[in-house]
């Protein structure tokens, strides 16, 4: 049975009860495990643990987890953050190599030190040593991923400005002796199709706030990038004085603009989830017209919202929310600005 319901006009308010779990894309295992947490008396932040990391068992459409979105040298490797809206608190890791349950490292990265973010080989060392196992995160399908990658003169990929051609051949890529720059007017190249990060924001019973994502970020990137989705105020933020917002789409040019931060302020503000989610979205317009993004929000009373930049092959934005008004994890749709 799916049931898809369709949000009120812009400007209309959404009704609100407590709790509520809001995700990106229609990703109903993730919801239904938040849920489940919440109802069993877990915390917010275990509801978001749990979400995300159903997501990294599931390979949620190939972008979350292991043996997916395979980068330049073909390895698969992830992101993740979780934020604590009543202390402020992130932990997040980037670049996480040979371990799966990216989330689960970043809650221990929260938990057990001062810090905020972890990156690349010494994230997994610390992993291991919060009692994470190596495993090797290449599978049969993101292999032959890069196989194809590879045969198609690695297109598409993220370089620029370089020699050879970017466009037409494979690397390794070199500073040109002079440099000519010539803007780019590409679309992103990822539809509907890819999308790309789960994020997760939970308002409990009390209007305390937790979000989380979790991502193998973009694919065929170059290694050592890191997109949105780890970085505070980015992939996501938590504040339990005003909301929670989560952001999913081309992290490089979202992250640029804060958008998770910048719609939990707007909602600080006391604008509305929807309209905060649209004034972030026609916020990075401005700049990057065809960027492929969407964004979802949600403030201490439950209201929620979402919205999405329209590009070609992506013209409405699929998320989930599940709330004592709804039964059960309902899939939800917006139409993009």
């Amino acid at each position: 049975l799916l049931l898809v319901v369709l949000l009120p006009p812009p400007g209309a308010a959404s009704a609100a009860a407590l709790p509520v779990v809001i995700n990106t894309w229609a990703f109903r295992t993730a919801a239904e495990t938040a849920w489940r947490v919440l109802e069993s008396g877990g915390s917010e932040l275990d509801a978001v643990e749990r979400g995300c990391g159903q997501c990294e068992i599931d390979q949620c459409d190939g972008s979350v987890g292991y043996g997916g979105s395979p980068d330049e040298s073909g390895e698969t490797t992830l992101d993740a953050m979780i934020m604590d809206g009543s202390t402020m608190e992130v932990g997040a890791v980037a670049d996480l190599r040979r371990i799966k349950n990216a989330i689960g490292v970043a809650r221990k990265v929260l938990e057990y030190t001062k810090h905020t973010l972890l990156v690349g080989e010494s994230a997994s060392l610390f992993a291991v040593r919060m009692g994470f196992p190596y495993e090797d995160l290449t599978t049969q399908k993101s292999l032959s991923l890069y196989a194809e990658w590879l045969n198609q003169s690695c297109q598409p990929n993220y370089w620029k400005n370089v020699v050879p051609d970017s466009s037409k051949s494979c690397g390794p890529y070199k500073r040109p002796g002079r440099v000519t720059y010539k803007e780019e007017h590409i679309i992103s190249q990822r539809s509907v199709q890819n999308h790309d990060t789960i994020g997760m924001v939970i308002i409990g019973v009390s209007g305390t706030v937790a979000s989380g994502t979790s991502t193998n970020g973009a694919v065929h990137k170059i290694p050592g990038r890191v997109g949105d989705s780890p970085i505070a105020g980015a992939g996501s933020y938590a504040d339990s004085t005003a909301g929670g917002a989560a952001a999913t789409g081309d992290g490089d040019i979202m992250m640029r603009f804060l958008p998770s931060y910048q719609a939990v302020e707007y909602m600080r503000m006391g604008t509305d989830p929807t309209v905060a989610c649209q004034k972030v979205i026609s916020r990075i317009q401005k700049y990057a017209p065809k960027f492929f993004g969407a964004i979802i929000c949600a403030n201490t009373t439950g209201s929620y919202g979402a919205a999405c930049n329209k590009i070609p092959g992506f013209t409405q934005f699929h998320f989930m929310v599940s709330s004592p008004l709804l039964s059960g994890p309902t899939e939800q749709v917006v139409d993009c600005i």
